[in-house]
């Protein structure tokens, strides 16, 4: 037998929407399935490829032994500024018509390397979001599954558009809709998601146009988890048990196996180490402000990557932190304020300069980690929602968009883990619910609450726990099911 003909290694291609929230999760799977024997092969968009090597160092993309990176172009248009958040809209769109043909080639080429150490590609997992690649990897005989790197309880009020748009609820009859209590109409009728209303489920559904981008994107691409041989997500099973429970009954593989990064952490010590997902250079001086402050003491701010705001709401976050009485650790992107730089009042940073940090980007697990930290102001994007819960740390939640509301939902009403600031934002307001998040006996109880969630992660991804389970089956469904599939198409 030649050298080519030996390997059975598995070789997973793995393909990220190239928005910001949904690469790291998407690494870390790949890093999980790396420590299990397959050979990777990690797929950006070129704008992201490039953004990493400014942002992590030119041989940050060199990969590693059995792990390499691959780029595909997303189609749009070059921009002025290459280290920015894209157009989520433009950029769902422009994938699903431009990256399905690079994308076969590159799986051709894959397949196609003579003396390559690389195995060919036994199975294809795309991001939910990129169902083009699905396709494109059925197409060619290679086993595709989907990852939604949304919490459960996200991907199925995605997966509920079409019925939301059926039964009339949507599209809103008119603009005033949106603020004359319409939203609080109560939607009890999806399978394990008690107690929702309108304004709980994912935001693209707040809209007059039924021919809206982002309502028929998303809501389609949701259906075409159906024809994937397997849904993977990035949850553990307590954390949302009834989500989970009727998705299973909807799909016949579901493998949530998360958290995912606890995972890749544990296959740390390795050349993998080096490899990482931030677009943004991260700022590590705040960690060693956070030494010098007291246990619990500090509020932790953070927007996540694409969320934008007002002059004017940038300003009142700006004052309510400043009149909280706490220390806190602020992330600022330089794109954060909508259409223009994030520039906050002189005074407030001259008023601040001794309780509080400010930074472009941080390590957000280490932060979150740290134990000067005793509360976080998110957005509730999924990714730093599920950092908290494993950092055991409560939540103040300005959901922005997508499926942000939903997860404030469940992390306010259904785990009891934090507070919601209302859209409109007021100083006065911002400053009353972090005295009370820190220092009120609620403020004490969702702590509390916070660490048993916590302590449900860490079991879920033990020896024996749920996750682990799962991604063992996963595993095992990927070998297994990739001999399946070959014959099938036989």
């Amino acid at each position: 037998m030649s050298s080519d003909d030996a390997p059975r290694r598995p070789h997973a291609v793995l393909i990220p929407q190239p928005a910001q929230g949904h690469v790291t999760p998407m690494l870390h799977l790949a890093k999980a399935l790396h420590a299990k024997g397959f050979h990777i092969t990690y797929v950006n968009s070129e704008y992201n490829h490039r953004r990493l090597l400014r942002s992590r160092g030119p041989d940050s993309l060199a990969g590693a032994d059995g792990f390499c990176f691959e780029a595909v172009p997303d189609g749009l248009p070059p921009s002025d500024n290459d280290d920015v958040t894209q157009d989520i809209a433009a950029l769902c769109l422009s994938t699903t018509e431009h990256s399905a043909a690079p994308f076969r080639d590159l799986l051709a080429r894959l397949n196609a390397r003579p003396g390559s150490r690389a195995p060919a590609v036994s199975c294809v997992i795309a991001d939910g979001v990129m169902s083009f690649a699905q396709r494109v990897a059925e197409e060619m005989g290679i086993l595709a599954l989907v990852f939604w790197t949304t919490s459960a309880c996200g991907f199925m009020g995605y997966l509920h558009f079409a019925e939301l748009i059926r039964r009339g609820y949507v599209p809103l009859k008119d603009e005033s809709d949106l603020t004359n209590g319409y939203l609080d109409t109560a939607i009890d009728w999806i399978p394990g998601m008690p107690g929702m209303r309108l304004k709980d489920i994912p935001s693209f559904i707040r809209t007059t146009d039924r021919d809206d981008v982002m309502l028929n994107f998303d809501g389609g691409e949701a259906q075409n988890a159906r024809k994937a041989r397997g849904v993977i997500l990035n949850t553990y099973d307590a954390l949302e048990q009834g989500v989970v429970d009727a998705l299973r009954r909807e799909f016949p593989r579901v493998y949530t196996v998360g958290p995912l990064a606890a995972f890749a952490n544990a296959a740390r010590g390795g050349e993998l180490d080096a490899i990482g997902g931030n677009l943004w250079k991260e700022d590590t001086s705040c960690l060693r402000w956070l030494d010098t402050q007291r246990p619990g003491s500090v509020v932790y701010v953070n927007f996540g990557s694409i969320t934008v705001m007002t002059p004017a709401q940038l300003t009142e976050f700006a004052w309510g932190l400043a009149g909280c009485g706490r220390p806190f650790l602020w992330i600022i992107r330089p794109d954060l304020v909508s259409g223009e730089n994030a520039m906050l009042p002189e005074e407030f940073v001259t008023d601040t300069k001794e309780g509080g940090v400010l930074a472009s980007w941080c390590p957000q697990e280490l932060v979150l980690s740290h134990p000067s930290v005793g509360l976080f102001l998110t957005h509730c994007g999924w990714n730093s929602t599920l950092e908290s819960i494993c950092s055991g740390v409560p939540m103040l939640c300005w959901p922005f968009f997508a499926e942000q509301p939903t997860n404030c939902r469940y992390v306010c009403a259904k785990w009891g883990i934090g507070m919601e600031i209302d859209s409109d934002v007021r100083r006065e307001e911002v400053a009353r619910l972090v005295r009370e998040a820190m220092d009120d006996e609620s403020g004490k109880a969702r702590r509390v609450k916070a660490m048993v969630w916590k302590e449900k992660a860490k079991e879920a991804v033990e020896e024996g726990g749920s996750s682990r389970k799962n991604l063992d089956r996963l595993v095992e469904f990927l070998l297994a099911g990739n001999d399946d599939f070959q014959a099938e198409s036989a």
